[in-house]
């Protein structure tokens, strides 16, 4: 291909030519007519180390060729005539590109955006994290009557479910409650009322995105009504929407952990789960109301942090729904080495991951081949995009990262099976 040809320099040649003409005269054909795609930095810090360490040949130089000839091979195919792709591999033990094409290209990455969001998550609130519903009350309990009210305050939460629920209701049986004189208050201040994110289509099937949720349905203050006469206590006042007051009592909390949301965001690559870790990043902030541009603004400041320019790139969402977003495979690599080298983030992050042909959004992908349980990594599909963003060990034990993004594709299984092929290549001897 032209573009392939095009990525070529002559230092990379020249570098090539006497590496190999030093250590195996057959090689020297083969490398000067189907050179590796990599910056001429990577290649001259890579012979710079070869001539130090002869040893270090197999592991950073000769491997990556073969590598870098069969995707150029893979590039050539016939989908490519009407599509496009990005993709970046990089070596995290050699701490170097091994092969780019297109990496800069700023495309939609589908749901490969939840592991951007993820790795801000991480680092900004801590594995540690819980996400909380809370029950208070205000006013007084006299003869097992609440002359007050009730507030429950939501956290966004997609966890929270129907024993969660009952555990509400019995807390208010633990305080002698049988009847409440007062109303009951929806508080979802943690957010702005925006119920879909930027740039989602109508006809998707989008989650609701509010604070207080039963069962990922936005049923809450219905549910608990319910639940409520169920278990014989009487509600006398009506349901509305308000802020819980400073001064009010706490009954029942209920949380879920940082984990256990990142598992289901991730390996389900479920929606409304990545939007929930978006606006906790938004309300870490502090503030009320918290919004997309608030967590956005978190995303770039780590960006930034990762020596890219923010302003190259859109973040509007965390679960990649929206049309608007647009990121680039140099990018997500830049995410994924940032949370390898960090001991808080890559633990929860590698475990959340699909593993091919094994489970998650991967488990009927890769179920066969040097890839099969090597890839872990995320995927992303969209109308006219699939990607994959994530981790594989190579041949040589090497730990790479890689992102592969094709845009303009009728059929998501096109590229999928590209992708597969891609990581098959990686992991291969």
């Amino acid at each position: 291909m032209k573009q392939i040809q095009n990525r070529r320099t002559s230092l990379i040649g020249i570098l090539l030519m006497g590496v190999f003409m030093t250590l195996h005269a057959q090689n020297h054909a083969e490398t000067t007519e189907e050179s590796p795609s990599v910056v001429a930095d990577s290649v001259a810090a890579t012979a710079d180390s070869l001539l130090t360490d002869t040893l270090a040949v197999d592991t950073t130089l000769v491997w990556p060729n073969n590598v870098c000839s069969r995707i150029d091979k893979l590039l050539q195919g016939s989908m490519f005539k009407t599509s496009t792709v990005g993709i970046q591999v990089y070596d995290l033990t050699a701490d170097s590109v091994i092969y780019q094409y297109n990496e800069k290209q700023c495309m939609r990455p589908a749901s490969t955006m939840k592991m951007i969001n993820a790795v801000t998550s991480l680092d900004k609130l801590g594995g540690s994290y819980l996400f909380k519903t809370r029950l208070h009350y205000t006013g007084k309990i006299d003869s097992c009557v609440l002359k007050g009210n009730i507030y429950c305050q939501g956290g966004m939460d997609p966890l929270f479910n129907s024993d969660d629920l009952r555990a509400f209701v019995k807390a208010l049986q633990n305080k002698g409650i049988d009847t409440i004189r007062g109303r009951i208050y929806a508080d979802v201040s943690m957010k702005d009322r925006d119920l879909l994110g930027e740039g989602w289509c109508w006809d998707d099937d989008n989650p609701v995105l509010t604070p207080l949720l039963i069962g990922k349905k936005n049923t809450f203050l219905r549910r608990f009504c319910q639940e409520m006469r169920e278990e014989g206590i009487v509600f006398v006042g009506d349901t509305l929407y308000g802020a819980t007051p400073a001064n009010a009592t706490t009954i029942c909390s209920r949380s879920h952990t940082f984990d256990q949301v990142l598992m289901r965001m991730m390996k389900n690559s479920d929606n409304l789960f990545a939007e929930s870790m978006f606006y906790q990043l938004a309300a870490s902030t502090g503030n009320k109301g918290a919004n997309a541009k608030m967590a956005r603004a978190l995303v770039n400041k780590l960006i930034s942090r990762l020596k890219l320019q923010p302003n190259d790139y859109y973040i509007a969402d965390g679960s990649g729904l929206s049309l608007y977003n647009y990121v680039s495979p140099e990018l997500e690599v830049a995410f994924l080495r940032y949370a390898y080298a960090n001991d808080n983030i890559y633990p929860h992050l590698i475990t959340a991951m699909p593993i091919a042909g094994v489970d998650g959004t991967l488990e009927k992908r890769m179920r066969s081949g040097y890839a099969h349980g090597n890839v872990k990594a995320k995927t992303g599909t969209v109308t006219g995009v699939s990607a994959l963003t994530g981790y594989c060990t190579a041949a040589n034990g090497h730990q790479l990262c890689f992102s592969i993004i094709n845009m303009g594709i009728r059929k998501a299984d096109t590229g999928r099976g590209f992708q597969d092929k891609v990581c098959e290549v990686l992991c291969r001897p």
